[in-house]
């Protein structure tokens, strides 16, 4: 772990931080919360400007940061706080910070996707000896079905080649306005320890395209974190499997060496799993203050603030126990 991965790894840290603080930020303002202070870092105060009613400062600990708004711990209903703003709204703020972090995923996968391209149903690269090369496919065929299933997309391809056995495919091609039908048999790669049968998807650059590709990404990174998290809970999966900040620099060290699209790749799923984590209805989290506001809704009155505080007191303490416990599990996987 060098100096370099270090830098890498507090900035991106430090960017997904300030995105998801910034969404706090912006949506108190909207609310008509008075924003005491906006601060990125920890600890001491390097540089502070007081705005108009402001303070953003700038701290020694590159990791972290917070938006202080007043009222926000304590009884305080007077104009301008936010106790005295409307449950929908305090949920709105509550929620805005994760919010921030699922569109930085959103754009950062987008750029993901116009940096390499969005794969398309128009073939790029026929590699020789696989089937499709034997059967006569050429650079610039758009594939229109597979044994009958029309085709519109790369992503359809992959799901009407099984890679799990040997198939035959009936295949119908569009080759600079002349359609031709083709039949080939895929066949194991020994390597990839899979059934292909040879092809290369060409790629486009478009806006709406790598927009699309971002949020649809974003949506299949969604569903797969959240299946890890029933994993966790019906024991499926090892709390030793879970993962701290000094285990994601190691991760982050691995991937420099891939370039920025692996780099802008990690960022955004780091990016969602902030988000997704936040919103957990775990004390101390966005999610679990988003909760209390919903029992205030139901029951018509607002919970008392010493037991919230308790509450949120003693999901600190359990979140930093484990939080210890991961980063002594980062440090022996990293050895």
């Amino acid at each position: 772990m060098n100096f370099f991965t270090i830098a890498v790894s507090i900035l991106i840290f430090g960017f997904l931080i300030v995105i998801h603080e910034f969404g706090h930020f912006i949506a108190a303002r909207m609310s008509k919360v008075k924003v005491l202070e906006f601060a990125i870092g920890m600890g001491p105060v390097l540089f502070s400007k007081q705005g108009k009613e402001t303070l953003f400062s700038l701290r020694a600990i590159p990791l972290g940061g917070f938006c202080r708004m007043q009222g926000e711990d304590e009884s305080d209903y007077s104009e301008g706080s936010y106790n005295s703003k409307s449950k929908l709204s305090r949920i709105l703020i509550l929620s805005a910070g994760a919010a921030m972090n699922i569109i930085g995923c959103i754009i950062l996968l987008t750029a993901v996707f116009f940096i390499i391209g969005i794969p398309t149903s128009t073939i790029d690269e026929v590699q020789t000896g696989y089937p499709a090369y034997e059967a006569g496919m050429v650079s610039g065929d758009k594939i229109l079905s597979i044994n009958g299933e029309e085709i519109n997309s790369w992503d359809d391809i992959n799901l009407a080649l099984d890679e799990s056995r040997e198939s035959d495919y009936g295949i119908t091609l569009d080759r600079e306005g002349e359609i031709i039908e083709i039949q080939l048999t895929s066949y194991l790669d020994t390597e990839l320890d899979r059934y292909r049968i040879g092809i290369t998807p060409a790629r486009e650059k478009t806006i709406l395209g790598s927009l699309s590709g971002g949020i649809t990404q974003s949506y299949m990174y969604t569903r797969l974190m959240f299946s890890a998290i029933g994993a966790l809970i019906t024991g499926n999966a090892s709390t030793g499997d879970l993962m701290g900040p000094i285990g994601v620099v190691g991760i982050v060290g691995e991937t420099v060496q891939y370039g920025a699209v692996a780099l802008l790749n990690l960022a955004a799923i780091i990016s969602l799993n902030l988000a997704i984590f936040n919103l957990l209805p775990i004390p101390a989290l966005d999610g679990s203050r988003i909760v209390f506001v919903l029992i205030e809704w139901i029951k018509g009155s607002p919970v008392n603030p010493e037991k919230e505080g308790m509450v949120h007191l003693i999901g600190f303490i359990i979140l930093m126990a484990l939080a210890l416990f991961i980063a002594y599990n980062d440090i022996l996987r990293l050895n």
